[in-house]
């Protein structure tokens, strides 16, 4: 089984109003009358691959939510980098461990197992799912995502990986400089390498050149997995994204609906 992390400590001021306290915190954020991040929480409970739950964030405000017995909450620290570190801190250094972000409500059992069943047996250090395009708009018509061509087709990341805490320790430097640098596109161009830049941007790139790319610049044995979930995808970072998901949420609330419970 796997223990899984979920990063649950970032405030976001667009939602300030959208949460049921004066915290803006954004897995407190309100969908049909519960905190974002008790959605997540429970479909992964609900995942027979999935053991432990940590909620890393500030424990205070996450008080107001009710979670299941599997779940305990971490205090997170000041920064994404931090927050993970915190959570990954309770689990073993070499325990492959799935790391999620608050922010998915409409996650499903099964599109964590699939995942979870695809990274499993490639015995990798760290695994990424992306999904296309066609999948997104598909499942979630009017979806706005941000994507990447390549050669296989346009992908947008998911919200969860698998690590070795291990790993994150011997990567902090590197993955430090690229959240650093997230929003400086010459400083991160620089970083990843122009010519990989424009092979990313000609939309020339395959698979392969990704996995090359994360494994070198975070010193690790990663992979890129390409999963047929949107929900992986679609995280909530702006109003149009959380009406989207209250409007699902409706929508699928149902006894036997896998995004309810």
């Amino acid at each position: 089984m796997f223990d899984v992390v979920i990063l649950a400590g970032g405030d976001n001021p667009k939602f300030a109003d959208s949460t049921r306290c004066s915290s803006a915190l954004e897995a407190l954020v309100d969908i049909d009358g519960r905190p974002m991040v008790t959605y997540v929480t429970s479909a992964l409970a609900r995942c027979p691959e999935v053991g432990r739950i940590f909620v890393v964030g500030p424990k205070e405000a996450l008080s107001v939510c009710s979670f299941g017995p599997t779940v305990t909450v971490v205090e997170g620290g000041d920064s994404i980098f931090a927050t993970a570190q915190k959570g990954l801190a309770m689990i073993e250094d070499d325990r492959l461990t799935l790391v999620a972000t608050a922010d998915i409500p409409l996650i499903t059992p099964a599109a964590v197992s699939d995942f979870l069943q695809q990274a499993a047996p490639l015995q990798a250090e760290f695994c990424y799912p992306i999904v296309t395009k066609e999948t997104c708009e598909s499942q979630f018509a009017g979806v706005k995502r941000t994507y990447v061509r390549l050669k296989q087709g346009t992908f947008t990341g998911g919200n969860l990986f698998l690590v070795r805490p291990s790993v994150v320790k011997r990567c902090r430097a590197a993955a430090e400089q690229i959240i650093a640098r997230r929003k400086a596109p010459l400083a991160l161009c620089r970083l990843l390498g122009w010519r990989f830049v424009f092979g990313l941007l000609l939309g020339r790139l395959e698979l392969a050149d990704l996995e090359k790319c994360v494994s070198n610049l975070l010193q690790l044995n990663g992979r890129v997995l390409i999963s047929r979930y949107a929900e992986i995808g679609l995280d909530v970072d702006k109003p149009s994204d959380l009406e989207l998901v209250r409007q699902a949420a409706r929508r699928l609330r149902t006894s036997d609906s896998p995004y309810t419970g």
